[in-house]
């Protein structure tokens, strides 16, 4: 029976859901990756380094995206999945390697990398099924990397300007494509596949789960370098209490029935590509969260300056408006303390420029448990609520 199952490349509904080791290995790369997008942030903390940051954290998220995919429809245990995993975790540690001098010059590198992993992992997949059906989604995709894939080596041979506007083409090329099911001329789009909801759903919660691990991992990092004076060590536990926050919001209530709106949805894909987009921008708040987090460890006591109020409150703002549009997916409606959370961090931006950097992030936790504490009270004494049917249409 093993061995029948080992055989049969693609995933059959009696087979586990649960990710796998092999996933978890290739997350540790996106754990270095999220490192090294943080990392580059923080060098370059003005509007064009800020764009450029979020053109590499997207492209960065697109592989996590496409190689979880991936898992979602081969059966875990055929053994060619090791090899087309490992490959991706190997160009995306590459990748990784590249971000922070991307628009420098490593750009052919990391675009090569992201060409090498968007494509040769679903080639080898092409080749490895012998005979049976290619999932269409993996099937398009490749198709699609014919276009994006140029865009991507032209602007490493470019500088600049051009450089940026090349990649950002390519990048929205690949999630427009992906959003509207990889249409393709004469074919029309891809048909809505089913899905293994409670695995798509782990990986999901996992992903979140890894983005919190770099917050903590950045904000160590900075009290290790910075010293363990009484502001520094303050702002260290104001960190860890952002985090603890973050947490208890994404989990509450949407996070708590992930698994069973997969499958509310139908099993469909389009369920799917809405956490993709949703998780991406909660990520994002995350990451930008952790920038905020070194910043304040490292100068606790300095006037804020603009950028630096920016990142400190606007981590928290983009996570609260993922987690927004999260809610809505999952159940039709967006909890009021979402937008008050992100209304009240926007007042208190101005407020922030003639604090301390550590005041002005501990405002901001105090707005995350501020909502966290109200979703507690409003959903103590009651059953986690069920994901809407109008899901389904999300």
């Amino acid at each position: 029976m093993t061995t029948r199952r080992a055989a049969s490349p693609l995933r059959r509904p009696e087979d586990p859901q649960r990710a796998t080791f092999l996933e978890l290995f290739f997350d540790l790369a996106l754990v270095f990756a999220l490192f090294q997008v943080s990392h580059t942030l923080i060098q370059h903390l003005h509007w064009s380094g800020t764009f450029q940051t979020l053109l590499l954290f997207v492209t960065v998220w697109r592989i996590w995206v496409g190689t979880t995919w991936i898992t979602d429809r081969f059966n875990p245990q055929w053994p060619a999945l090791l090899l087309v995993v490992t490959g991706s975790l190997l160009g995306l540690v590459v990748m990784a390697a590249a971000l922070p001098q991307a628009f420098g010059g490593y750009g052919l590198i990391f675009a090569g990398a992201y060409v090498a992993v968007y494509v040769a992992p679903r080639l080898f997949l092409a080749l490895a099924v012998r005979g049976a059906e290619l999932p269409p989604p993996i099937s398009r995709a490749l198709v699609w990397s014919c276009v994006t894939a140029p865009l991507w080596i032209a602007g490493a041979l470019t500088h600049g300007t051009a450089r940026g506007a090349l990649w950002t083409l390519a990048i929205a090329a690949d999630y427009v494509a992906l959003a509207l099911r990889y249409p393709i001329p004469g074919a029309g789009r891809t048909p809505e596949q089913p899905a293994a909801a409670e695995h798509l759903a782990e990986r999901y919660r996992q992903v979140f789960i890894i983005a919190l691990g770099e917050l903590i991992v950045v904000s160590g990092l900075a009290l290790s370098g910075a010293g363990f004076g009484p502001g520094r060590t303050a702002a260290f536990v104001v960190s860890i209490a952002t985090t603890a926050a973050l947490l208890r919001i994404y989990i509450h209530g949407a996070g708590e029935v992930l698994s069973v709106a997969f499958t509310t949805a139908g099993l469909k894909d389009r369920f799917g590509r809405w956490a993709i987009y949703v998780h991406g921008t909660m990520v994002a708040g995350i990451v930008v969260t952790a920038v905020g987090a070194q910043l304040v460890i490292a100068h606790p006591s300095v006037p804020t300056p603009p950028a630096w109020a920016v990142v400190i409150l606007g981590g928290p703002a983009l996570f609260l408006v993922g987690r927004a549009i999260f809610g809505y997916t999952i159940f039709a409606r967006v909890s009021w303390t979402r937008p008050i959370g992100v209304l009240a961090l926007a007042a208190l931006t101005p407020v922030t420029l003639r604090l301390s950097p550590l005041v002005a992030a501990t405002a901001a936790t105090a707005v995350l448990a501020g909502v966290a504490i109200a979703d507690a009270a409003r959903g103590r004494g009651h059953p986690a609520e069920s994901p809407s049917p109008r899901a389904r249409a999300s």
